[in-house]
């Protein structure tokens, strides 16, 4: 008689079976969750207002790498990437908090919104940086106390009988015609305080004390030169050197009768301070030809030059436009500045302020093109206004 199979035999075969599927749905899942955290598992650099450090992070987008770090974020601080972007290994977040600043500027308290981490880039982000003297230097981190700003004005001085017109970038009356070259004597009048904010276009007049010594100080008056600059748009100048008057010294002679001077005569006229001439670089770069400018279909230039009908300009302020983003970008959209990370068609410091166009400000022309256009206008008033400021500075 033949006997069957044995049932304990059967009993251990099918428990190896019913092991061996558990193992390998272990191993499985091990291997997916492994798999998951090394896909979520970054290494990431984080610059927090300047403050840069590496971080070992937990997540898929950029707002999660920032949770992980314990960095808060607010609705007015500055992200870039911004938050909802995919985060890889290697990739840098910039974070700068947003605050308000109190500035004096020219002797006016304002208060202005600001993501500067140091001094100069907040004078940067008010639109001023030539000429600009400040209470702080620019490279010192921006802190809580009142930064105080003076721009540069013209001031006209009228003195012994003449007219100076001088630039000068002090605070005050006393300091703006101290760099003018101008020496005050006991006894001299000013008709302005000289304690009070110098503005731009004041008019300083000096009456000189009446003396009856044997030396008298005079101004020497400086001489202004001009200079041809093919880098300045036509019709635009640029003071390159200050004018700083001279000082001449007098000396007389005085014959005196019953204690009034009777005769006086001159016995020596010396320049002890020669003046120093004023350097203006004039402009002859013509604005760009609107004949020159050819445009490819389909071309970010193309999305601009619709734009920029749109807004009511013509080709002539187009062709500023073609002009300015060639040289600030080459109208690449993805364009970046290794130094200061401008990003950009327009170059935008940081590139995501664009967000507020649109959040694919990294990608998309017409996002970038956008921006830039609502920031010439609001600072500039149009693209030819940019251009010229651009070309007498070097940035806008």
């Amino acid at each position: 008689m033949t006997r069957g199979p044995d049932p304990r035999a059967r009993s251990r075969a099918a428990g190896r079976l019913v092991r061996g599927v558990a193992q390998g749905l272990v191993l499985a899942l091990v291997a997916a969750a492994t798999t998951a955290f090394a896909v979520l598992h970054k290494d990431v650099t984080v610059d927090v207002d300047g403050t840069t450090y590496e971080v070992q992070a937990f997540g898929r987008t950029v707002g999660d790498v920032l949770v992980a770090a314990g960095v808060t974020v607010g609705p007015d601080d500055v992200v870039a990437p911004v938050q909802q972007d995919p985060i890889a290994a290697g990739d840098l977040v910039v974070v700068r908090h947003g605050r308000e600043l109190t500035v004096e500027i020219d002797g006016r308290e304002q208060q202005v919104w600001t993501t500067a981490v140091t001094v100069g880039e907040a004078v940067d982000g008010l639109g001023l940086r030539d000429g600009t003297r400040l209470s702080a230097s620019r490279s010192a981190r921006l802190g809580d106390g009142l930064l105080r700003v003076s721009t540069e004005k013209t001031i006209h001085l009228a003195v012994d009988g003449q007219v100076l017109t001088g630039v000068s970038s002090a605070g005050t009356v006393r300091d703006a015609l101290r760099d003018i070259g101008l020496v005050l004597e006991p006894g001299d009048q000013v008709s302005v305080p000289l304690e009070a904010a110098a503005v731009d276009g004041l008019v300083v007049m000096v009456t000189r004390a009446s003396s009856g010594g044997e030396k008298v100080s005079q101004v020497v008056p400086f001489d202004t030169q001009e200079v041809e600059d093919p880098r300045l748009i036509s019709g635009t100048t640029k003071v390159q050197t200050p004018g700083r008057a001279g000082l001449r010294t007098i000396t007389y002679e005085i014959d005196v009768v019953g204690g009034v001077v009777v005769s006086r005569t001159e016995l020596s006229n010396v320049v002890t301070t020669p003046p120093v001439t004023q350097v203006v670089r004039k402009g002859t770069k013509p604005l760009p030809d609107p004949a020159l400018v050819v445009v490819e279909p389909g071309s970010a230039q193309a999305i601009a030059k619709e734009m920029v009908y749109a807004r009511g300009w013509g080709d002539d302020q187009f062709a500023c436009l073609v002009e300015l983003w060639n040289h600030e970008s080459g109208w690449r959209v993805n364009a970046q500045n290794s130094s200061s990370g401008a990003y950009g068609i327009p170059q935008a410091l940081p590139g995501s302020k664009m967000a507020t166009v649109g959040a694919d400000w990294q990608t998309n022309p017409a996002t970038q093109i956008t921006w830039g256009l609502n920031y010439i206008t609001g600072r500039y008033g149009s693209p030819c206004g940019a251009w010229e400021f651009f070309s007498a500075r070097g940035w806008y």
